[in-house]
């Protein structure tokens, strides 16, 4: 919901939760009024954050599946979303390194949901053997 204050600023509300925010999250760009067919403000690039992206959404009771989840951007990926409240599944081939990848978000975040799901993509037979597995865990 948008609500327009005293001062002229806007404030989003998220339905549900209540909470307020300035910037609409669900927006990627941020358009000022054109002079010309190009002229518009990115609002995210590739110096921005996963954190920065996703900042002020509530992502409870929401689960997501990220393949490599223990290095890199898949990593910050897992991080942000749990961050945000999400139930992640680490789909890794290693569960010694997805556990220690677990245990980092978790002393940032000691509530945070997070799980492993033994996923070799060079494996069809691992891919299905996943595929099965999540089915019966998740709806």
């Amino acid at each position: 919901m948008r609500k327009d204050n005293d001062d002229g600023t806007t404030v989003f509300i998220q339905e549900g939760t209540g909470k307020q925010t300035i910037t609409d999250p669900r927006l990627a760009f941020a358009r000022q009024p054109k002079e010309y067919l190009y002229d518009f403000k990115q609002r995210f690039d590739g110096s921005s954050t996963a954190l920065q992206v996703i900042y002020g959404l509530d992502l409870s009771n929401k689960t997501a599946l990220i393949t490599g989840a223990n290095a890199g951007i898949g990593f910050e990926t897992a991080r942000t979303l749990a961050l945000h409240g999400c139930e992640v599944i680490f789909a890794c081939r290693s569960e010694s390194a997805a556990d220690t990848a677990i245990e980092k978000i978790m002393n940032e975040r000691p509530q945070a949901k997070c799980c492993f799901l033994e996923l070799d993509l060079c494996s069809l037979e691992s891919v299905k053997i996943a595929a099965q597995e999540v089915k019966l865990r998740y709806k």
